[in-house]
């Protein structure tokens, strides 16, 4: 089974404590990373590697973010790359004049990590929407609903096919407990009969894959109630 490649985030961000953080954050969320330290560098990786998203600041050595989204949008090879413009320049003209020149979204700084990543999520889903169809993701865990691989804290998870409807069942709903009636039928189907017991073996062989190398155990146990996605 191959990996799944998660989405490539450039970011151009010349203040390192800015960069880290964005760094850290995008990873932790399971994304991977490119940065630039300058506009004239932003084009250049922009160009060479095509991500599937860029976060470009406004004001930036040798180009500023204006200037290099500018440039990205005359670029046949670049000009599809969703943008989301960071500025701590929050004027009602600043975010007329990047959306003109092709930005996708504004952030505004200082901004909370979670406020981030719900705006990467969404730009993400507009640019590739057949794919976010196709995808489930909850933190570090993800799952291919059309190649039925699973991508877990970066490594490639093998589950059973009855395993990964399982795990399926309770990653569209993270946190929701489901009983095992409830499993049985959303993984099994009504029609068919299997033993109540049968969903924990189940768990406990998907448990063990998806903990093996010292992963976090993402599939919480209420007892006398049934089993609950937590990640």
């Amino acid at each position: 089974m191959k990996q799944i490649i998660q989405p490539l985030i450039l970011i151009a961000e010349d203040e390192e404590h800015q960069a880290e953080m964005l760094i850290y954050n995008l990873k932790d969320a399971g994304y991977q990373t490119l940065h630039a330290r300058d506009g004239e560098e932003a084009h250049l990786l922009a160009e060479e590697y095509q991500p599937d998203l860029i976060v470009l600041d406004w004001m930036l050595p040798k180009f500023t973010g204006i200037e290099v989204c500018s440039i990205l949008r005359d670029n046949e090879k670049t000009k599809e790359i969703p943008i989301i413009m960071l500025t701590a320049r929050g004027t009602e003209d600043d975010r007329v004049r990047g959306l003109d020149l092709g930005a996708d979204d504004f952030v505004v700084k200082p901004y909370l990590p979670s406020e981030f990543l719900a705006r990467i999520r969404a730009v993400l889903r507009r640019s590739r929407p057949a794919t976010s169809d196709k995808l489930i993701e909850c933190g570090k865990l993800h799952l291919n609903l059309e190649t039925h691989e699973v991508f877990y804290e970066g490594e490639t998870v093998h589950l059973s096919a009855t395993e990964f409807r399982l795990l399926a069942v309770l990653a569209e709903t993270p946190g929701k407990v489901f009983n095992r009636e409830q499993l049985l039928d959303m993984a099994w189907g009504r029609d068919v009969y299997v033993e109540s017991r049968t969903v924990d073996a189940h768990i406990r062989r998907m448990r063990k894959n998806l903990t093996e190398n010292n992963r976090k155990d993402p599939i919480r146990t209420i007892r006398g109630a049934g089993y609950a996605l937590s990640v």
